[in-house]
């Protein structure tokens, strides 16, 4: 019999005792919430191999040999588009980390086959045991549907899409500056990390800092508090746009309320453009009427979905709209990719870092904590 053979059948014979056992995980350089396990859904796959990638070269830069289990495209459909989940490796007492982007316009799947292969997905690594879930969901969909609209009966969807989460057997997530952070409080005592991109767009606009010439704008109120924390940490001036829609897909810039008494460039900062209504309002308020030369657009998610991108190269063309800054929170499409004015920022270094921290019971903030 060969030796790895041997092997193999010795350990299928092996009983364990607490002795044996005690000293077997005392030779393990594992964290207490297990060995290290990432896994990706079909439409996360983008962002989870190039998290595992930086993770790995932070290890091997550190010196460490250790290895991380990665199950890529775990999901798969049947003939009649049900989802399905198989998973390639026993995942019992692992520290599972579950990759999942909810919109991906590179595939044809929506928004809802994609969270719902996620839930099963959630509920395949809790009912074969691993020991913790978390899932990373860098665009956290519905985000916006926090409270229903006024007198028009509809329901706090996110609520339920937490609820669902829950059930599915999720123990922890994480998410990339969602919509809505209040939204924390549907997930009870789940932990939920919401990552704050102050600090990206910080070192992306850094050029800007302590200039008199720039101002900050957020393009509604929603915007307010992160523009302003983003304004004091730079030293510039913050303005906050006042806006209403007359009817769907339709926005109206009614007043811009900011000093703009020798300002020349104007940075406009969102957590996400949909159809591009509300920036290309604003930018030709700002240029028209605010005698702004130059606007920069920062971005946590950039859906682009409808109008978005003709928008936005109208915005350029005409406008004076020098550059979009996004994440690939959702992957883009080539179409935007190659456009000269579009910057694309990965998360996988940001991710990677929560990753590490969350495997080693460590302080997440720290990771995105400037002081001011």
């Amino acid at each position: 019999m060969k030796a790895g053979k041997q092997t193999e059948t010795t350990n299928q014979k092996r009983f364990f005792t607490p002795e044996n056992y005690a000293k077997e995980q005392s030779q393990r350089m594992h964290s207490t919430r297990g060995p290290l396990l990432i896994a990706s859904l079909s439409a996360g796959e983008y962002l989870a191999e190039a998290v595992v990638n930086k993770y790995t070269r932070h290890l091997k830069a550190q010196g460490s040999e250790d290895n991380i289990l990665y199950l890529e495209g775990i999901d798969r459909r049947f003939s009649d588009c049900e989802a399905c989940v198989r998973l390639k490796h026993h995942v019992n007492g692992y520290d599972a980390f579950l990759f999942q982007a909810l919109f991906n316009p590179n595939l044809p799947f929506s928004i809802d086959e994609n969270y719902l292969s996620f839930l099963i997905a959630a509920r395949a690594l809790r009912e074969h045991g691993a020991k913790h879930i978390t899932g990373i969901l860098p665009y956290l969909a519905y985000s916006r549907q926090d409270k229903p609209t006024a007198f028009k009966r509809e329901p706090i969807t996110a609520k339920l899409m937490a609820d669902l989460s829950i059930t599915a057997g999720l123990d922890q997530l994480i998410s990339w500056a969602p919509h809505c952070g209040q939204i924390r409080g549907f997930y009870g005592s789940m932990h939920v990390d919401f990552l704050d991109p102050l600090i990206l767009f910080m070192e992306e606009f850094s050029d800007f800092k302590n200039r008199e010439d720039v101002i900050v704008v957020a393009p509604d109120v929603g915007a307010s508090k992160f523009a302003t924390h983003f304004g004091r940490a730079m030293n510039i001036n913050t303005a906050i746009a006042s806006k209403y829609r007359p009817q769907p897909e339709k926005v109206v810039i009614s007043e811009i309320i900011g000093d703009f008494s020798n300002k020349k460039i104007a940075v406009i900062l969102d957590d996400m453009i949909s159809n591009a209504g509300t920036v290309y309002a604003l930018c030709k308020k700002l240029i028209t009427e605010q005698n702004i030369k130059e606007v920069h657009i920062g971005v946590s998610h950039n859906l682009c979905v409808g109008k978005g991108s003709e928008r936005l190269q109208d915005l350029y063309k005409n406008f004076a709209l020098k550059q979009v800054i996004v994440t690939d929170s959702i992957p883009q499409t080539a179409g935007l990719r190659e456009l000269p004015f579009v910057k694309v920022l990965s998360l996988a270094d940001s991710l990677s870092r929560t990753i590490n921290r969350v495997h080693y019971n460590k302080s997440v903030s720290e990771v995105f904590y400037t002081p001011q």
